[in-house]
């Protein structure tokens, strides 16, 4: 009987405990390999979910794209002041994996007609593209290139946004900000499709919306079940928009101010098929227009009401005249009459309003575009704006493969990862393939013969078992025979007939 001092044997508790720690130990750090390999697989899964593209080639090649960007802040770090020079810059899909993986990045969506800038100049040297070749080296790895001329940029690149020039945090934003459609790039006026907040379109300042919940505070108060202070607290969550914004059903997309003051051609449209009533920043009473330009409106609509009826009347008596008079006749008017009103389809600026004076935005519907004017005297204002006359593609690379990457269609990362040790062994030479797989068959049988036991017993194999298992692996031949056991011994006999001395496991092991 031990002696309640002799650390030789532990007490029943102490027994019990490290039963329970062992049984605890199993079930939460072991797992089998099958539990193992689903749940990598499960990982990829959910990794191709989140990005469902493929990344493996970079898309400047492609020339300018609408393409998603993303400004790299670990690579190309913005001054605190954002008066300093900064020389902005960012990265097609592809790179922002690839080369920026682990990086900080500001994803700016879609931006037209850019290319990409990784391993550009517009990069520390440091930072190289791994997507693109090297023409001298002939190996992936470039930097230093000359950047594409016709990229635009604006305070997006140096993550701030909005006319606020606000720094964007995902942690701390609320509510929702609109990206307008950009006629133009900073240069010329616009915004260089911006993204907005809505209260700074308005004119109203940021956080507007929590001096409004101020004022309703004690309304809410004077409830006595609590019911009213439940009501704000679930308002919270969700950030309203302001006063005088159109409801986001209601419209496609929208063009800022900045941009509608650099055409204000455009104005004219506001209010009309297509086209939301205007939206000004600040209050609608101090647009000192805002009246007249209805009076305009009316004015307008009673003038082309007038010139129907006279037009109706006088068609009424060409419709009497043209009675007496042959089939041939009858149908030169109705070629006239088809002349006449092909016209006045083309020429719809003549039908539109005066334009409202004042800083306004202009938000557009689906159909926006089937109601602008494109006769000769409107077209020359259509044609630095693609975007005006037909729909924007965005460019999406590939989507990637599921276990295709050893024929090249997935990605670099996608595929188990078996799948991705069978692509690699395809792109070695014989020789070398070979002798892996023996090395492989070798290892396997080692570890086969370390299992058997815990098989043999329906014993779960622990972290500690594994580690002990490897520390002698890495020993001396004893030890190596010992974890290894029969398999091991085997494999030592089969290498002394081939080399003629012993040890010859180990070297080979240290060879590969």
């Amino acid at each position: 009987m031990n002696s309640p001092g002799n650390p030789s044997r532990p007490t029943e508790p102490e027994a019990q405990l490290s039963s329970r720690r062992r049984e605890s130990f199993v079930s939460q750090d072991s797992q089998t390999a099958k539990e193992y390999i689903d749940s990598q697989l499960q990982l990829e899964a959910d990794a191709r979910e989140v990005l469902p593209y493929s990344f493996d080639s970079c898309t400047q090649e492609l020339g300018p794209l609408r393409q998603t960007l993303f400004a790299c802040l670990t690579c190309n770090p913005p001054p605190s002041n954002s008066d300093d020079p900064y020389t902005s810059a960012a990265v097609c899909y592809s790179c922002s994996i690839s080369c920026h993986g682990e990086h900080t990045l500001v994803e700016l969506f879609t931006k037209r007609n850019f290319i990409c800038d990784c391993g550009t100049t517009r990069f520390p040297e440091a930072s190289t593209c791994s997507l693109r070749m090297n023409p001298t080296t002939r190996t992936k790895g470039v930097h230093s290139q000359k950047p594409a001329e016709g990229n635009k940029y604006n305070h997006n690149f140096r993550n701030r946004f909005c006319g606020c020039e606000e720094e964007y945090d995902p942690h701390k934003e609320k509510g929702t900000m609109f990206q307008c459609l950009g006629l133009g790039s900073v240069d010329t006026g616009g915004c260089g499709e911006d993204w907005w907040h809505p209260e700074c379109l308005l004119g109203l300042p940021r956080g507007w919306q929590n001096a409004a919940k101020e004022q309703e505070k004690p309304k809410a108060e004077e409830g006595t079940d609590g019911t009213e202070e439940n009501k704000v607290g679930e308002d919270e969550e969700e950030t309203p928009l302001p006063p005088g914004f159109p409801d986001e059903d209601d419209f496609d997309t929208f063009i800022c101010y900045k941009c509608l003051d650099s055409n204000p051609w455009l104005k004219r449209y506001a209010g009309t098929k297509g086209f939301l009533p205007p939206v000004y920043r600040g209050d609608r009473t101090e647009q000192p227009d805002s009246k007249s330009a209805e009076s305009n409106q009316n004015a307008n609509d009673l003038t082309q009401s007038r010139k129907r009826k006279a037009k109706d009347e006088e068609s009424e008596q060409d419709h009497d005249a043209k009675r007496s008079k042959g089939d041939d006749l009858n149908k030169l008017e109705t070629i006239q009459e088809d002349a006449r009103s092909s016209e006045s389809v083309k020429h719809k600026h003549e039908s539109l309003p005066e334009a409202p004076v004042g800083t306004l935005s202009l938000f557009l519907k689906e159909d926006f575009r089937e109601q602008l004017c494109q006769c000769q005297d409107c077209f020359h204002n259509l044609v630095p704006h693609p975007q005006l006359r037909e729909e924007e593609e965005p460019y999406e690379p590939p989507l990637s493969e599921d276990g295709d990457e050893a024929n090249g269609g997935g990605s670099q990362g996608t595929g188990s990862l078996l799948d991705r040790g069978e692509a690699a062994l395809s792109n070695i030479d014989r020789v070398r393939a070979i002798e892996g797989a023996m090395v492989y068959n070798h290892l396997r049988d080692k570890v086969k013969a370390f299992l058997k036991p815990f098989a043999e017993s329906g014993q779960a194999v622990g972290a500690d078992d594994i580690k002990s298992y490897f520390e002698k692996l890495r020993g001396d031949d004893l030890a190596i025979k010992e974890a290894g056991g029969q398999a091991s011994a085997f494999s030592n006999s089969e290498h002394d007939d081939d080399n003629g001395e012993n040890g010859g496991n180990r070297k080979e092991q240290s060879g590969y």
